[in-house]
């Protein structure tokens, strides 16, 4: 069975993501996203973008239909990867947004320069927040004033043990879903 989940802003506006029934697959709703972009505002505008774990990429998405000059959607699962990309392939401008079938760990490793704007969602279950934001700054994903939205499980909130050098700028607890913007 597949769902849809619909972009919230922006000239995509109203358009619809599949949703594949997936394990661990739990796409960021509605809610979560205006509460994201109203605190990013206008630093979406132009910005480099990385959606990791991006299951149905309604947040790199959302942010390239609300003005972002590049974003990269990285998801393991490649038939996710290949219905996103069906999905959008007759949107307008779809040509700034970059497909990419890989595990995420893996593919830090070998990325070139840094992003302005990264959203973190792994499946909760897999403990993967901590080594993603080591990753980042380790494999120079991110530079001064780079923002990081990081989702995660409020019962195990890994977020709250990482640091340097990131800082909690806003957070919003939805649920049993902690939501965290960090700047670096």
């Amino acid at each position: 069975m597949m769902g849809k989940i619909r972009i919230i802003s922006g000239q995509w506006r109203g358009r619809k993501l599949p949703v594949a029934d997936r394990p661990g697959l739990r796409p960021t709703g509605d809610r979560a996203r205006e509460t994201l972009f109203n605190w990013l505002g206008q630093r979406t505008i132009g910005a480099r973008c990385v959606d990791l774990f991006a299951g149905t990429g309604a947040l790199g998405l959302e942010a390239a239909s609300r003005g972002a000059g590049a974003v990269d959607l990285v998801e393991k699962d490649r038939r996710l990867v290949r219905l996103i990309e069906d999905h959008t392939r007759s949107w307008p401008e779809i040509d700034k947004v970059r497909f990419i079938a890989a595990d995420v760990l893996q593919w830090m490793v070998t990325q070139p320069g840094s992003y302005d704007l990264i959203f973190i969602d792994p499946p909760f279950d897999q403990s993967l927040h901590q080594a993603v934001l080591e990753g980042l700054t380790e494999h120079g994903l991110v530079k001064p004033g780079s923002l990081i939205y990081v989702e995660c499980d409020v019962a195990t909130d890994p977020v709250a043990k990482v640091t340097h050098p990131f800082q909690v700028t806003r957070e919003k607890r939805q649920g049993g879903v902690m939501l965290r913007l960090l700047q670096v």
